[in-house]
Formats: C-alpha cells, structure tokens, sequence
C-alpha cells in the first residue's frame, strides 16, 4: 500500500485536491481510501493562505520513482509552479510511504523525511491509516507525540466531496 499527501492553498483548494485524485486515477495510481480533508496553517514561510490537506491511500504497479514521475506530471497540468521553499502551491503531491520499502535516492526519499514532524501529514493519514508503523511507531502515536499546539492547527473539515459541492 502506498500513501499519498496533497495539499492547496491557493484559489479552489478543494477542486485542486478533486482534480490531482482523477489525475492520479487516469494515471493507473488507483485510490481505495481517502481522509477527510482539514485545513492547516501554513508551516515554514508563513506569509501564505491556509492549506487543504488530506492523505489517500493508493495501489499500483508503477515502481515509487514512477509514481513520483506521475504525481510531478500532475503537479504541473495542475499549475504548480516551485518558485521558492515552502512557497504557496495550487497543489503539492508526496509521497509518504510507499509498500513500506525504505528508499533513498537523489529524486526520492520514502518514508517521507518530515512526516513524523507534520500533524498536517499525521492527522490525515491516521485517519485512514491510524495503525501503519513509520520509523517503529505506529502512525496514531506519531501524530500524538507531537505538542498539542501544533495539533491543534489542523482542523478537520469534512469530505472532499462536501467541500467540492458546495463550491
């Protein structure tokens, strides 16, 4: 099993989010499960709208390089432009976990490096996923071994659909 993060903050968020799950799915990446969507702070450069974040979980043939090639494909027909760190995106695609391999590579670093540091990644992805073990813990503890402050600026929405129709 493979999980995937996306996040938006800038224009539609929701329907960006909407948009790189069909892209994934017209791309062979096929979803089986999805998390509510919560809207975080922003992390690192601070000077930016809110984000709509949320995990799926995903099922391929592609090998992780693959998918990563397919979700920066995505990125791209989805506007994405990388004009600085942490900068304002239409959509950011990561992969966390990929069939619980460990993988390191110039292009790709899985599990992802900062996930255990991120409740905007942890909160989503124990939803869907609470009992996955990353880096010998499982994803529930991660997400509650980190301050309080920090969880607190992850606030659950509701589901994609939801926000997408009501757009």
């Amino acid at each position: 099993m493979m999980y995937i993060a996306l996040g938006s903050n800038i224009g539609e968020r929701a329907r960006y989010l909407h948009e790189a799950i069909e892209a994934m799915e017209a791309e062979g990446l096929r979803v089986t499960s999805r998390s509510s969507v919560y809207e975080t702070a922003p992390v690192g450069y601070t000077d930016q709208p809110s984000f709509y974040n949320m995990v799926v979980a995903v099922v391929t043939a592609r090998s992780a390089e693959g998918v990563l090639d397919r979700l920066q494909h995505i990125e791209r027909q989805l506007g994405r432009e990388r004009l600085f760190k942490n900068g304002p995106r239409t959509i950011d695609l990561d992969i966390l976990v990929y069939n619980g391999e460990d993988i390191q590579s110039k292009h790709l670093s899985v599990p992802h490096p900062r996930m255990h540091e991120r409740a905007f990644v942890l909160a989503p992805l124990a939803e869907i996923a609470p009992t996955l073990v990353v880096r010998g813990q499982t994803v529930h503890d991660l997400l509650l071994a980190l301050p309080e402050a920090e969880r607190r600026d992850v606030v659950r929405l509701e589901s994609l659909q939801s926000l997408v129709e009501s757009v």
